[in-house]
């Protein structure tokens, strides 16, 4: 039942990130509403939260509630997992700041100022995020069958 359990809270973090950062590409534009604006910065409050849950449970799942740390470290699918959620993070980082730098700006009731440049950049970035993500599934799918196996 614990591990069911388990299984169930990494599945829940991982669409719940999903989602927010879907949330983010598909909102974020230059003429942003001031709601708009809030709302981004708390889809990537959850982001960060479904990560951070998404880290832990990971972790407790390798070592104690499923095949074992043996079994996951020489599987290249893991590793390439591992590599995508690193790559996501790393990526998720200038979005993070840029959207909170708005506090100010949300705290006084104006919108954000945002330049076209950083526009695109952030796009970019949400997208790549998102390829990052999919490399992820991918990657847990082949390595729920075994695959990879060194």
């Amino acid at each position: 039942m614990t591990s069911a359990i388990m299984a169930f809270l990494h599945h829940l973090a991982a669409f719940t990130l999903t989602g927010a950062i879907i949330y983010e590409h598909v909102t974020f534009r230059k003429d942003l509403s001031l709601a708009e604006a809030r709302r981004i910065q708390i889809m990537d409050i959850l982001y960060g939260v479904s990560a951070g849950v998404l880290v832990i449970v990971g972790l407790l799942r390798v070592f104690y509630f499923e095949k074992g740390a043996a079994f996951y470290v020489q599987n290249w699918f893991f590793w390439i997992k591992m590599f995508g959620f690193a790559l996501a993070g790393l990526l998720s980082l200038y979005p993070t700041l840029r959207f909170l730098s708005w506090r100010k700006f949300v705290a006084e009731g104006r919108v954000p100022e945002i330049t076209d440049q950083e526009v695109a950049r952030i796009r970019l970035i949400l997208r790549l995020e998102t390829l990052a993500i999919a490399l992820i599934l991918f990657s847990a799918a082949m390595m729920a069958r075994g695959l990879g196996m060194m």
